[in-house]
């Protein structure tokens, strides 16, 4: 045997079913017979592992979408117009809305593919961005845990200037009322900002929102009983659309942009709404619940910008409420339930940055310790809210400045860098027309980001010095006298 045996014989005892076939260095395989990418195996399918407790219908979702979209915005868009002038501001609304509406479109659609590369189920706004990058081009990688971190900051940023909003528009409608009826006392809207902070650090300390279901509730009816108050006073007796600009100054433009990407921009709530639908694979598409919805604000924006302006024209203000007679029980009792809308909506608003706070600092403070911080974390927002509301009680001003800065990086930027990274290496389409769509997109951001800014401040500081010189004007009439 010996020799011959050994030649003619296979030895079975190393054998492995999942050996390396490329052992020889002169051999390149990239066959792996032990990977878990085979080629039979079924696509991971992300909609199929979902499991949610209470999905919501395709309809359910539609009015949360809806909802998220039609807040107190609507009501700032004759002053909108105001920047823009008719011919303009019709057409740019509906160029915004249409660019809010693809923005959202690519974020949700950039979701759903790289939840099949990470063999995820669903993933937030943060989530996605981080997986963008973690999928991507491989210089790229390395970003993901900032791009998640940045939007999860960001977004908190944006929601405490939201809340700062709100103070302003709640002590804005209550001057208006209360000034009819004590003409002999009339206060601030500082005043009227620092009287706000009560109610709103005691209804800041809820912290389940089992419990906000019924102020968003009561808010939801508040809102649109205004909203019917506030057509049927824009509607009647409007004057000759001639009266008013077809087109502002250009230099006006940037704020008008800015009001616009403030009132309808709800980026924030699209994926948790996405995420919990019973048939996700509905809200994109055509006619889709994203289509369906955007369709409507921006249909329903247009109207009222479009018509609060020629109502009142240059005199239009932040919140077209505050246009309203003030000697009308009817128009008094719009602004009341807009401001209690407001009021109800905030603890609301509130949830999502104190979510995002805590989750980065509970794992670091003892558990004894977690009520009394709890506390004082969110009565420190709610003050630093309410004092940066009184130090720039500007409704008009506030709202362009909260838009330029957070949700124009957020709604157009950080989508449209989402989309670039996530095809970069699957392909741009014919002759780049991805890259070349979201160059566009991110100059119409950074247009709004640092022109809206800048006249926004230069409009406050201008504000702020005029008030200023009025207050040592009178000081020196009392003093002369």
């Amino acid at each position: 045997m010996g020799q011959d045996e050994k030649k003619g014989t296979i030895v079975l005892d190393n054998f492995n079913s999942t050996t390396n076939l490329a052992t020889n260095p002169g051999f390149h395989s990239t066959l792996s017979l032990g990977s878990k990418e085979v080629i039979n195996e079924k696509a991971y399918n992300p909609f199929e592992h979902r499991k949610v407790e209470h999905p919501n219908s395709t309809i359910g979702s539609l009015v949360h979408l809806l909802k998220s979209s039609l807040g107190s915005g609507i009501l700032a868009m004759p002053a909108a117009f105001k920047n823009a002038g008719l011919a303009v501001g019709a057409f740019g609304t509906l160029i915004v809305g249409f660019i809010c509406t693809h923005c959202v479109y690519v974020l949700v659609k950039t979701s759903q593919e790289v939840c099949v590369e990470a063999k995820k189920p669903s993933m937030g706004f943060a989530e996605t961005c981080g997986a963008a990058f973690e999928f991507g081009p491989k210089r790229l990688r390395p970003w993901a845990n900032f791009a998640r971190t940045f939007i999860d900051y960001t977004l908190t940023c944006t929601y405490l200037a939201a809340l700062c909003v709100y103070v302003v528009f709640i002590a804005e409608n209550f001057k208006e009322v209360l000034d009819e009826y004590n003409p002999d006392y009339k206060l601030s809207v500082e005043v009227y900002c620092a009287l706000t902070l009560v109610p709103l650090v005691l209804i800041c300390q809820i912290r389940n929102l089992k419990w906000l279901v019924p102020f968003s509730a009561l808010a939801n009816v508040f809102l649109v009983i205004c909203f019917a108050i506030t057509m049927y006073y824009i509607f009647t007796d409007l004057p000759n659309p001639a009266e008013r600009k077809m087109v502002a100054s250009v230099t006006q433009w940037p704020l008008f942009m800015s009001t616009v990407i403030f009132a309808m921009e709800g980026i924030g709530v699209v994926m948790p709404v996405e995420n919990e639908m019973a048939k996700p694979q509905q809200f994109l598409g055509c006619p889709g619940v994203l289509n369906v919805a955007m369709t409507i604000v921006i249909s329903l924006y247009g109207i009222v910008g479009f018509f609060g302006y020629i109502k009142f024209g240059e005199s239009v203000r932040g919140s077209v409420t505050l246009n309203l007679p003030q000697d009308e029980i009817l128009a008094q009792s719009a602004k009341i339930l807009m401001a209690l809308s407001i009021l109800f909506t905030y603890s609301l608003q509130f949830y999502v940055p104190m979510e995002m706070i805590w989750r980065q600092i509970h794992d670091k403070i003892a558990v004894k310790y977690h009520e009394i911080t709890q506390i004082s974390i969110r009565t420190t927002a709610v003050i630093g809210s309410v004092a940066l509301a009184a130090a720039f009680p500007d409704l008009e001003l506030f709202i362009n400045l909260s838009g330029a800065i957070f949700l124009s990086s957020l709604g157009l930027l950080t989508p449209a860098i989402v989309d670039t990274v996530h095809n970069w290496d699957r392909g741009l389409g014919k002759f780049n027309w991805i890259l070349w769509k979201n160059i566009f997109i991110s100059i119409i951001s950074f247009i709004a980001l640092f022109a809206g800014s800048y006249v926004s401040i230069i409009s406050m500081v201008e504000k702020y010095n005029s008030a200023a010189m009025i207050d040592i004007g009178a000081n020196m009439t009392s003093l002369s006298t």
